[in-house]
């Protein structure tokens, strides 16, 4: 299973690469959800001598005060023969041989990310470490908990190291290595303080207790590492850890894991415990128990996977293709928005989405509604039809019938169809528009280019104005067209008048009678009728041809001629994206080719399990 502890390495790394390395305030992500074994202690605990024993080499900044400013993350390759070497993350290409020279660029990459300020950064450095003394294994290596800051330091970062610790410790998929003195009193150890507050059971706690060797005389740790003193769910593990003066020395670390193991096995008091202690012990009991626990995450890990990258995909979906680079590239990208508005706009018209009924009730109800609350009686009033028919006769009355009369009042009477044809025209202008607004709203590239939702709104409604104009225009003139030739055969079906029924002695106002009247009045009545009739099937056939038909056929007409001749800086203008989406883009898509490589990998150690 050392495939598996390999490929939670290039996972971590490439998450660190985006950016997601467990941040106190990041959102679960892969990271969180990688296992991992995170190395906690206190300042001067033994915790680098700890992780030098483990590798086999000094390679970790010494010093006083707070060495460890970075999260370290280690990983250790076992090389099957070979010259050991290291890398690093930040310098892929370079391999380094002297141990010596990774001590120092671990502290120059600590500066280059903080500055030389003594302050913490939560941004790891990956170290891995190739060499046949080492198992395959990946520890998180924090800074040491300290109580009081140092000079150079903030006051607050005594809090900001245990909330840093805390964030890693905290997660589930943690293995808490907690490492402790055994020459302090384990009850002040800040390493377990803190991870008896995450793991209060010691589920995912393992202990290593340092120093054993330098324990007041006629003391002893047994009882810790038996577990009765402080009873965690793995056995306690307890290392020697070389002297100052060994380290001063430059004594061989091989060496050194010798001469620890012959300390605990001719120890009276360790040497029944001999077999689990040691730095070697630890190493390999810390590999085998991460490879077990990466086993048992692989369903989980694949199911968060799987789960992530549907939801990238559906945010990529959302925020749209990038915008090209090239002119034609950008002419076709916005006729490309413009025509998914296009086709919204004709949904809403054609009644696959909502909204284009309201066209058809300005025809079936509002039009019919408004013809009917036309006064005509009022407008064929007697003292009205009177005084036209009378007028009409100029100084010689007519001998049969008042025509010029009859005409006066059917073309007065029709002039006041104008104003509910009129009014037909603007709702449904007023209803395109709404539309217009509606298909802006929900063409989703739209919302990635302001300047181009405002210009294809201005280009939409501007053209629905002109054609407002085209079809008032077209309308008012069916009502002129009845008002100026009137149909003949309406009125030779009449019964025809062999006189006027009035008097020619009298006075001019009285030249018809009353009942002469009311019939002129109530032949013209019904030949409204029958033009209000006529008009109320062709205005609509009118307005939908200028209007509907027309939005429909060219919306963007005008637009894309317009388009057609500008350049790719006035292009460009027009997809000016907000650059925090582009970003996010970016990020997004970087994050899903993450997944994507995980997934694939996942499923191809699933399947070899």
């Amino acid at each position: 299973m050392e495939n598996l502890i390999s490929l939670v390495n290039r996972l971590q790394r490439a998450c660190t690469a985006l950016g997601d390395y467990g941040e106190e305030s990041a959102l679960p992500t892969l990271w969180d959800a990688l296992p991992s074994i995170a190395v906690v202690g206190g300042q001067s605990s033994g915790k680098s001598s700890v992780l030098e024993s483990v590798v086999g080499k000094d390679f970790l900044p010494r010093g006083s005060g707070i060495v460890t400013r970075r999260p370290l993350v280690l990983q250790l390759h076992r090389l099957e023969e070979g010259r050991e070497y290291a890398e690093f993350a930040h310098q892929p290409k370079r391999k380094y041989t002297d141990f010596a020279a990774v001590r120092k660029e671990i502290s120059d990459e600590t500066d280059r990310e903080t500055g030389r300020s003594k302050a913490i950064s939560t941004v790891p450095i990956y170290l891995s470490i190739y060499s046949p003394n080492v198992v395959n294994l990946t520890l998180i290596d924090l800074p040491g908990l300290t109580k009081v800051a140092i000079d150079g330091q903030a006051e607050n970062i005594v809090q900001d190291i245990e909330n840093m610790v805390r964030s890693y410790i905290e997660k589930p998929n943690c293995i808490i290595l907690a490492v402790s003195p055994a020459n302090q009193d384990l009850a002040t150890s800040d390493a377990i303080k803190m991870s008896r507050e995450v793991d209060p059971k010691g589920e995912r706690t393992f202990g290593v207790l340092t120093k054993v060797d330098l324990m007041d005389k006629g003391t002893d740790a047994v009882e810790i590492l038996e577990g009765k003193s402080y009873k965690l769910q793995f056995p306690w593990i307890g290392v020697v850890n070389r002297s100052q003066a060994d380290i001063n020395k430059s004594v061989d670390m091989i060496a050194a894991r010798r001469k620890e193991r012959e300390y605990f096995a001719n120890s009276p008091e360790y040497k029944h415990l001999a077999h689990r202690m040691g730095s070697e012990h630890l190493g390999k009991v810390l590999s085998k128990h991460l490879e077990a626990v990466i086993k048992s995450r692989i369903p989980g890990l694949q199911s968060l996977i799987n789960k992530t990258i549907i939801e990238l995909e559906t945010e990529l979906s959302r925020l749209g293709k990038p915008v090209a680079t090239d002119a034609g590239g950008k002419l076709y990208m916005i006729m490309e928005i413009c025509r998914s508005f296009d086709q919204i706009f004709k949904e809403h018209l054609d009644g696959i989405r909502s909204g284009g009924d309201k066209v058809y009730n300005v025809f079936d109800n509002q039009l019919p509604a408004a013809l009917k609350r036309l006064q005509f009686d009022k407008q064929l009033a007697m003292e009205n039809v009177r005084k036209l028919i009378t007028e009409a006769d100029g100084y010689q009355p007519h001998l049969i019938a008042p025509e010029q009369g009859y005409r006066r009042l059917i073309e007065s009477t029709l002039i006041t169809i104008k104003g509910p044809a009129e009014a037909a025209v603007d709702t449904v202008h007023a209803i395109l528009k709404d539309l217009v607004h509606k298909s802006i709203t929900e063409t989703m590239e739209l919302k990635q280019y302001p300047s181009l939702r405002v210009e294809v709104s201005n280009a939409a409604i501007e053209s629905l104005d002109k054609m407002k104009l085209d079809s008032k225009k077209a309308t008012l003139q069916l009502v002129e067209m009845e008002c100026s030739y009137l149909t003949v055969d309406f009125f030779r079906k009449l019964p025809q008048d062999v006189e006027k029924g009035g008097n020619p002695t009298h006075s001019i106002f009285d030249r018809y009678n009353d009942s002469y009247l009311r019939r002129i009045g109530s032949n013209v009545l019904s030949y409204v009728h029958m033009v209000v009739g006529s008009l109320r099937n062709s205005i609509p056939k009118s307005i939908v041809y200028c209007q509907v038909r027309e939005a429909k056929r060219g919306l963007l007409d005008h637009f894309f001629a317009e388009l057609g001749k500008k350049e790719a800086k006035q292009l460009g203008k027009l997809l000016d994206e907000d650059p925090a989406i582009m970003q996010r883009r970016i990020s997004l898509a970087k994050r899903l080719e993450l997944y994507r490589g995980a997934q694939a990998e996942i499923d191809t150690v699933a399947w070899s399990k």
